[in-house]
């Protein structure tokens, strides 16, 4: 009876160390969180036929504790040629609200945020259902300082201004 308990023993401890072990190392597929930047160039508040991505701007992945809204993880990605980024994230973040926010535009005609458009919530957790690591983060956009000339026929498609204007 004693080596039969010895062994159960041992493999308890087996298990035990292992469990302690895979809770403890890094996340083996990181989530890849991706969006895209872009230049409302008619200054309308959303994306239309006369929106431009801009390459080589900044963006800023922020977490917060939910209780104490302290700072638990940053990270910054910046955009390719088709306003597009991506920002690998190697832990979980289930008890934290993670923002994905504008820092830089690198075009100076086009680097006010646009308000409301600025930020995006987004869900960095394998604890709720989605198979995938993939996320996705709403577009974020600055707006143009001036709106480009074919923005009054743009307008005109969504019926924001007369055809007398």
């Amino acid at each position: 009876m004693a080596r039969n308990e010895m062994i159960m023993l041992a493999v308890a401890m087996c298990v035990m160390s292992a469990t302690v072990v895979s809770a403890t190392r890094p996340v083996v597929n990181p989530f890849v969180l991706q969006g895209r930047v872009y230049c409302d160039t008619c200054r309308t508040g959303f994306e239309t036929p006369a929106t431009t991505p801009i390459s080589g701007a900044e963006v800023k992945l922020e977490c917060r504790d939910r209780i104490t809204q302290e700072v638990k993880h940053t990270d910054y990605g910046t955009t390719d040629s088709t306003g597009t980024y991506k920002i690998l994230v190697k832990e979980d973040h289930q008890d934290e609200l993670c923002d994905c926010m504008l820092v830089s535009s690198p075009q100076n005609d086009c680097a006010t945020a646009d308000p409301g458009r600025d930020r995006a919530l987004v869900i960095l957790t394998s604890n709720n259902g989605m198979a995938s690591k993939d996320r996705f983060a709403n577009a974020l956009g600055f707006m143009r300082d001036e709106p480009l000339s074919e923005c009054k026929q743009v307008l005109q498609q969504y019926e924001l201004v007369s055809e007398e204007d």
